[in-house]
């Protein structure tokens, strides 16, 4: 797991072309909006959350976030154990995001 800046987060984003975004937030935090092209999976799911990211390939490059970086560092954390050898975390979270939004409604 690597700790990304905002900047280097976005900047390695738009060059990797084996990419995944996954946020890991509430739905209700979701509602309010998302990164485009974002995954979602709440880590309040406890052993779901595992399931799910279990199923996701573990060859692509994650880069994970919340709202403030604390439960993407422990997701990251998570998709380390079961295998996944690259996974980012966005520092700051979706509340310091300057980047573009989008709303899934």
């Amino acid at each position: 797991m690597a700790d990304l800046t905002q900047e280097d987060w976005s900047k390695q984003l738009t060059s990797d072309t084996n990419a995944v975004i996954l946020d890991v937030r509430t739905q209700e935090e979701v509602d309010q909006g998302i990164i485009p092209n974002a995954i979602h999976i709440d880590i309040y799911k406890g052993q779901g959350f595992i399931y799910e990211v279990d199923k996701l390939d573990k060859s692509k490059n994650y880069y994970v976030y919340c709202k403030a970086g604390g439960r993407s560092g422990q997701a990251c954390a998570v998709m380390n154990q079961l295998g996944f050898e690259n996974t980012y975390n966005l520092m700051g979270g979706f509340s310091k995001w300057q980047g573009e939004t989008s709303s899934i409604k």
